[in-house]
């Protein structure tokens, strides 16, 4: 995304007047923001390592637990289709709120949940609140800093994104270990209370962006609802029939085959619909720009890969090997670590190599690090599962060069 685009089209007009930080420093600005970025990244990761605890205390197989990281995953991925809409309608600074207060309103309810439905239920408001804030933050970073500085604003902001999944597995073994599952959540309200009130008091909403918003609220609102309730109840529907169809029998169940159906239809039918928009929610022609298309695939193959082990790794090394929450969650910290020390080098590494190189050296780590996990056996050491994490990751940094 270009410098222009993060900033609403108003770069060249950049001013200190126009500036989301107003009078303060603009590197004060993206601290602040990030301190919410790093609590939503990292409840990405601190649940993994705390399902085999939250099965036990609501008394649901382990299987039905995972309901608690793909329910927050999908409803982040549908609200992310609309967030950029509603900023520019709500206003940026109002709507980051909103997001901030979502977030922990949810992340209180979550630790207090008293049933599996309860949690997800929590846990889908928790994505909606979180899958909103990331727009706003860039948009509010690219506001706060010049062109030539925006650089530097996205590096700090890039910070909190790759130290959360460092600390989140850890600290959420070692909280569940040492208190209970329901502290994962607990320990967002005070950060989201705390951010709440410095970007109260510190960010303002530029002048820029309200003339955005009212010239918008007087053509009338105009918003793709099809193209939204098609990406929800298909992105919705998918999550059921995976999560459910194990334990369900797959397509031998009328009730996974409905839904799988409704997935499909209403996924294939949004390509048409999204194609013949002039104000698409999901502008898939990006797609046939074969840049775009490469990077989106890319992308696709690492956080599939990121997010299932993530997820599976702790779980098995915790049921099958006896290895507490805090254990498991050294396993994967590491891997946290190598990303965040490859950032300077493989961002050296892309003034001198064409990117194109370096992605394929990343799939190539990657796919050994996945050959691997095929030698998994009864009698792995720990040793053996952390270097196979760290060949993951910095086979991913690899390949998230751009």
């Amino acid at each position: 995304m270009t410098d222009q685009a993060q900033s609403g089209g108003r770069s060249s007009s950049w001013s200190p007047e126009r500036s989301a930080a107003g009078g303060h420093n603009p590197y004060l600005i993206a601290f602040v923001v990030s301190i919410a970025t790093f609590m939503e990244v990292l409840d990405t990761t601190v649940a993994n390592v705390s399902l085999r605890h939250i099965a036990g205390g609501l008394a649901v197989g382990l299987d039905e637990s995972t309901y608690v990281i793909t329910s927050y995953l999908v409803a982040n991925a549908i609200v992310l289709s609309i967030s950029g809409w509603l900023s520019t309608v709500i206003g940026r600074k109002r709507f980051y709120m909103l997001c901030v207060a979502t977030f922990s309103v949810a992340s209180l309810l979550c630790g207090l949940a008293w049933n599996l439905e309860s949690l997800v239920l929590f846990r889908i408001l928790q994505g909606l609140g979180g899958g909103g804030m990331a727009t706003s933050e860039q948009a509010i970073l690219a506001d706060s800093f010049p062109p030539h500085k925006r650089g530097q604003a996205f590096a700090i902001y890039g910070v909190a994104v790759v130290v959360a999944p460092v600390l989140g597995p850890t600290l959420g073994g070692w909280i569940t270990d040492t208190y209970s599952w329901h502290w994962v959540f607990l320990i967002n309200v005070p950060m989201g209370l705390i951010s709440l009130l410095l970007v109260g008091t510190l960010v303002r909403e530029p002048s820029g962006a309200e003339e955005e918003r009212a010239e918008l609220l007087r053509a009338g609102l105009r918003v793709d609802y099809i193209g939204f309730a098609l990406v929800a109840i298909g992105l919705g529907s998918l999550e059921f029939v995976l999560d459910e169809g194990q334990r369900s029998d797959w397509f031998g169940s009328s009730m996974i085959l409905s839904f799988a159906l409704i997935s499909a239809f209403c996924l294939f039918a949004l390509i048409p619909w999204e194609l013949g928009r002039d104000d698409p929610i999901i502008d898939l022609r990006l797609l046939g720009k074969r840049q775009f298309g490469a990077c989106f695939l890319v992308m696709f193959a690492t956080g599939a890969v990121l997010i299932s082990t993530t997820q599976l790794l702790p779980q098995l090394l915790q049921a099958e090997f006896g290895y507490t929450a805090t254990l498991a969650g050294l396993v994967l910290s590491p891997g946290g670590i190598i990303t965040m020390l490859l950032m300077p080098i493989v961002g050296k590494l892309v003034n001198l190599v064409q990117p194109k190189y370096l992605i394929m050296v990343g799939a190539a780590i990657v796919a050994v690090s996945m050959w691997q996990l095929t030698g998994l056996t009864g009698d792995i050491s720990y040793g053996y599962a952390t270097e196979v994490r760290i060949f993951q990751a910095a086979g991913c940094r690899f390949c998230s060069c751009r």
